[in-house]
């Protein structure tokens, strides 16, 4: 059993009490979104610990909305298909929303290196815009995640392979919000790198697939 399991197994009872006062599923997708969108708020604010709280709360309502569905048997193709849609929306506010605060702040207090080549390695600020560009492509990079998998599935071949999901990168960014601002550069910079790879993995997966397929 894996983390993202074990997640859902410490909150199916409160799903299970959720399902039982006849909460509707797509209100706590629609809460968590609204939380998302606050949390890239406060992420544009520099206010990341704040920003962190609100996210891993937006997180439980993820979990919550996919067992509270499941006990009142009211899946549907549209629900997932919302969850899923709004799940690309609420990802993308957060690194917009980092983007903002790293275009706007040239010099927000980052650990850095600076003069690696020169002999002068000292901590100092980030470059924000460099840093910016780095949010938008790892904004890129998760939404190629999820196209792949989507796009593999559509051809009929399953997809869940990587190791950089949406669930490890919203809990990256999260673990990187509390931290502060001091160490997101780092965790964003690994994000985007696993992110990258399980975008790799994807396409290596499928081609394996489709060779298979044609032997």
């Amino acid at each position: 059993m894996n983390w993202k399991e074990q997640a859902r197994g410490i909150f199916r009872p409160l799903g299970r009490r959720l399902a039982e006062r006849g909460v509707e599923p797509d209100h706590l997708t629609i809460a968590g979104v609204v939380l998302s969108l606050i949390a890239a708020l406060l992420l544009g604010r520099g206010a990341f610990f704040a920003s962190g709280l609100v996210l891993l709360l937006a997180g439980i309502f993820d979990i919550l909305d996919g067992d509270v569905a499941r006990e009142r048997g009211i899946q549907s193709k549209f629900g997932a298909f919302l969850d899923s849609t709004l799940d690309r929306v609420s990802e993308g506010a957060l690194y917009i929303g980092l983007a903002y605060f790293y275009f706007t702040r040239s010099q927000s207090a980052t650990v850095w290196m600076r003069g690696m080549f020169e002999g002068s390695a000292e901590w100092g600020d980030a470059d924000g815009p460099t840093l910016g560009i780095l949010a938008l492509a790892t904004l890129v990079l998760s939404f190629l995640v999820s196209y792949t998998r989507a796009r593999a599935e559509g051809l009929g071949m399953d997809c869940k392979v990587g190791v950089m999901e949406r669930p490890e990168r919203l809990l990256a960014l999260g673990a990187g919000a509390l931290l502060g601002h001091r160490f997101m550069p780092g965790v964003l910079g690994v994000v985007f790198i696993l992110t990258l790879v399980t975008v790799l993995q994807r396409v290596y997966h499928v081609r394996k697939l489709t060779q298979t397929n044609s032997a």
